[in-house]
């Protein structure tokens, strides 16, 4: 029986470009794409490589609009889309907010579930003349269904595990109850190690699954498996997809011992490094998002400009810039930063508190665009306004043509006179991944959004040792992403709940805007602390002095205008109601019903 392939199987466009090299110039000629059948597909070496080409536009990389960011304490969005519901108790399974098509999106994951376990069946029958290729994309679609498959159990703990095409003709066949956890990290696992066993450890074209890729994913996966939200006691057997239960093996430990094996295994490769190409540590932070190929980054998704590049810098720039504002960092954020020393800033703090954003971490630098940041030139209509490129989020003095002093609005507020719509609510707006040579108005840019790289397994072995209590050897390993940060080292006497401590403050900001802090919070479950209350901004006042050209800056928190509720029941997120509507056997997530 002949099935249109629809989104499953029709080959986009975009899908090709993304991966030109790999397809056969001559697919081109062929007839519409959206008349190629299921039989037509899998006669046609091309015409697969697209087919999996499309599976990887399946996997959400950072760069949207609405940054994972904006439901944890990094950022807000200012435009909403859902992510209001998402961070108070509105969340239900009637309305997931921003977590239904956004972040989670169940059912895209589960169509491109189903096209890999459509590949596994018919991948036999394709008429390869290389044998080589047949086995790589084999090993690229055990990838890509682990990362599917990996990002749902992270949302929503474990899921329905299908592993089969099953018929969309035949409804019964499809209802399927949820997996425990366990089961869907052992398949997760397994997939990973079936990938890393078959894939090349590098792949002559950038941006497709490498084994070392298969590994970092695993790395990560037992990381979050071995974390205290899935090792609760007197979970119910009936809740197994919410931990371990009756579990192999047994203990806490034993699990952090597995993550710790897997981080180690890419560790003990000495193939990667921490990223140091200058003598200058805020350079060297930035470097990591925009030099390619550097050797921290283990794999990322690329953009052609010219193609599919990314709009990351339009939708998070300065409204001063004709850029959207976007997911604008939270004071609550800013103000996790350390001193340059390694202290703790505090607004309690009177030198702090004058001069807020003076001698803290240098990734800080990297990563905020604050009031007074030196930054780009204006556009062309508002570079009179402002010549210098420096960014203005407060009110500040100024002396008009007349002589007498006048209160004005920074560029980049929300009562700019450039644009007065899409400004900050925070007073900050991300530097991070920004290239500050793209006039981001008008042209796309090239970065690549780093979905696995060297220090998340670095901090992924020193968070197993830390809980293994091997304090001294996960120190060494979080002093070389805190060195190249600027910071100083960890004292050979911090261990224990301070060393915990230190590294998950590494994670948090050398990590920040990569999705991992959602993630973080809950599975330490200390979201239910962090992600509650208000979402705090600055209000910054700059008052003229004598001189008539310095001034006297006054800085305040403020509530931005979003306090947030984060429930015991959020540590998951609810199971959409039509879900279950459509499928019985699939119980929801407790705290939901």
């Amino acid at each position: 029986m002949k099935r249109t392939i629809q989104h499953l199987t029709y080959m986009l466009l975009a899908a090709m470009t993304l991966f030109s090299a790999a397809c056969n110039k001559d697919i081109l000629n062929k007839k519409p794409l959206n008349d190629y059948s299921d039989e037509d597909v899998w006669k046609d070496p091309p015409l697969v490589v697209a087919y999996v080409n499309n599976l990887y536009l399946q996997m959400r990389h950072g760069f949207n609009e609405v940054m994972l960011s904006s439901v944890s304490d990094e950022s807000r969005f200012i435009h909403n889309y859902g992510t209001q519901t998402a961070v108070t108790d509105a969340l239900s399974p009637d309305d997931l907010g921003a977590f239904n098509d956004r972040y989670g999106e169940w059912e895209k994951y589960y169509r491109a579930i189903r096209n890999c376990n459509i590949f596994f069946e018919m991948i036999g029958k394709v008429p390869f003349t290389d044998e080589a290729q047949r086995q790589r994309l084999i090993g690229e679609v055990h990838f890509l269904r682990a990362f599917f498959y990996h990002t749902l159990v992270r949302y929503w703990g474990g899921v329905p595990l299908v592993k089969k095409p099953y018929s969309l003709e035949n409804r019964d066949e499809m209802l399927i109850a949820r997996g425990s956890f366990e089961e869907c990290v052992n398949f997760i696992v397994e997939d990973c190690d079936k990938a890393a066993g078959i894939l090349p450890p590098k792949h002559e074209q950038p941006g497709r699954a490498t084994k070392y890729a298969a590994m970092a994913l695993k790395a990560r996966i037992l990381t979050f498996a071995a974390s205290d939200l899935f090792n609760q006691p007197n979970i119910p057997a009936d809740q197994a997809y919410r931990g371990y239960v009756n579990a192999t093996p047994a203990t806490q430990d034993q699990r952090y011992q597995k993550a710790l094996d897997a981080a180690k295994a890419i560790i003990d490769l000495n193939v990667f490094s921490i990223y140091k190409p200058t003598s200058n540590a805020t350079d060297n932070y930035t470097r990591v998002f925009l030099d390619k190929d550097n050797p921290e980054i283990i794999f990322a998704r690329y953009f052609n400009r010219q193609f599919q590049g990314t709009s990351h810098d339009l939708y998070n720039g300065p409204n001063g810039y004709h850029n959207w504002g976007g997911n604008v960092p939270l004071e609550n954020f800013v103000s996790g930063y350390q001193m340059a020393d390694g202290s703790n800033f505090s607004w309690a703090n009177p030198a702090h508190a004058a001069n807020p954003y003076a001698n803290r971490d240098p990734r800080f630098y990297a990563t905020i665009l604050y009031n007074g940041a030196k930054w780009k030139k204006r556009p062309a209509d508002a570079i009179a306004l402002d010549p210098v490129g420096e960014i203005q989020t407060g009110k500040f003095e100024k002396k008009n043509a007349q002589g007498a002093i006048v209160v004005q609005n920074g560029l980049d507020t929300r009562a700019s006179a450039i644009e007065n719509w899409n400004g900050t609510y925070t007073g900050y707006y991300i530097r991070k991944f920004m290239d500050i040579t793209l006039d981001a108005q008008f042209f796309r840019g090239d970065q690549a959004w780093p979905w696995f790289r060297y220090s998340e397994i670095l901090l992924n072995a020193a968070e197993a040792l830390i809980e293994l209590n091997r304090f001294d050897e996960a120190r060494p390993l979080i002093n070389q992403i805190r060195t190249r940060g600027g910071m100083p080292a960890l004292a050979n006497t911090v261990a224990g709940d301070a060393l915990r401590e230190a590294m998950r403050y590494e994670r948090r900001y050398e990590l920040s805007f990569e999705d991992h802090r959602y993630y973080d919070a809950r599975r330490w479950m200390i979201a239910k602390t962090v992600f509650t209350g208000p979402a705090n901004g600055i209000e910054i006042f700059g008052k003229l002095n004598p001189d008539g050209t310095t001034y006297t800056w006054t800085y305040k928190v403020v509530n931005s205008g979003q306090d947030r509720v984060f429930s015991d029941k959020h540590y998951f997120v609810p199971i959409m109601a039509a879900e279950i509507r459509r499928n019985d056997k699939i119980k929801q997530n407790p705290g939901y019903n």
